[in-house]
């Protein structure tokens, strides 16, 4: 079965999308050089903090030479770019580390979060929308709708705040946020595992109308088809009807969905984040978008583009082997 794979169709749907990404990324970075030498914010002062108040005019401008803020902002991204090609990303200035330690010490969290909460996003919808699909109509079916239909239009911090409210202060059940206990010294399983039940639970509730929905017309419709009325003329099981035919051909367009929910999953995690205490790369974020950090905003902005347009190739590469009638040499 692996021979017959479209494997070199896909290699060359993925070369293909590789020399696309390029050039996005490059206008990506210096957009954000660009934006950023435009900012209100003063890197200078970020980086000085309260010392910056009582500081002379000549220490602010020599401050200002030593960080290279001076310098026209397509000069830092040439100089930005040209080090990350060569694998240095740079030190970040308000973090007072490199680049990629910042990023290497936080990446790791933010992407348990999302695949977690995706996972569950995934799971939890498909079955909501199957139930649902089941029997068009009835008082299941429009529960489930309503319930996606207002929980679509949910802003993400406010869900965060109402599970903190009744989880964490009325319950008592779960930690508000943080990694770890207060006074834990150390990270351990357990620990990560219950407080990451939150935001993850929080970022998931906030994906899930979407694939609830999607799933649900796609059966809905799959259902109508001759192929699955055909199935039932024969006798087969409405397990097997809804397993075997109507869930596979339904379930294709989920498989899109998954690379466009990827920019929402991103801006999800952030303010989940922000919100629970969480320490994956959204303070990070804010930081570096707040004090003007040059390095560090490129670098965070790049990497939250590739997953963008990661998200979109794997939906694309998942579309093309489940549905036959799309071919790769067509994308």
């Amino acid at each position: 079965m692996t021979s017959s794979l479209p494997w070199g169709a896909m290699a060359r749907l993925v070369g293909r999308r590789l020399l696309f990404a390029a050039p996005i990324l490059l206008v990506v970075t210096f957009g954000v050089f660009a934006i950023a030498a435009a900012s209100p914010f003063d890197p200078v002062k970020a980086y000085a903090g309260t010392a910056a108040l009582g500081a002379d005019a000549g220490t602010l401008e020599r401050l200002r030479e030593n960080l290279g803020v001076d310098e026209p902002f397509a000069s830092r991204w040439w100089n930005w770019l040209t080090s990350a090609l060569s694998g240095d990303l740079g030190q970040s200035a308000v973090m007072r580390q490199p680049v990629a330690q910042v990023i290497a010490e936080r990446l790791v969290w933010s992407t348990l979060l999302c695949a977690v909460a995706f996972a569950v996003a995934v799971l939890a919808g498909t079955a909501l929308g199957v139930l649902a699909a089941r029997r068009p109509g009835s008082a299941l079916d429009r529960v489930v709708t309503s319930l996606a239909y207002a929980l679509e239009a949910a802003p993400v911090f406010w869900l965060a705040l109402l599970a903190i409210w009744f989880f964490a202060l009325q319950w008592g059940v779960l930690p508000a946020g943080g990694l770890t206990d207060t006074a834990s010294e150390q990270v351990t399983p357990g620990q990560v595992a219950t407080h990451l039940v939150l935001p993850a639970g929080v970022l998931a509730v906030s994906q899930l109308p979407w694939f609830t929905l999607y799933v649900r017309q796609g059966v809905g419709d799959a259902l109508a088809e001759d192929p699955v009325r055909g199935a039932r003329a024969r006798g087969l099981s409405e397990r097997t009807v809804l397993l075997g035919h109507a869930l596979r051909s339904g379930l294709l367009p989920v498989l899109t969905l998954i690379g466009s929910r990827v920019p929402e999953l991103i801006t999800g995690a952030l303010l989940v984040e922000s919100v629970f205490g969480w320490p994956g790369i959204a303070a990070a974020t804010v930081e570096a978008a707040t004090a003007v950090d040059f390095p560090l905003l490129a670098a965070l902005t790049t990497l939250a583009t590739a997953a963008v347009l990661l998200g979109n190739l794997l939906a694309d590469l998942l579309y093309g082997l489940f549905d036959p009638r799309v071919k790769f040499s067509d994308m």
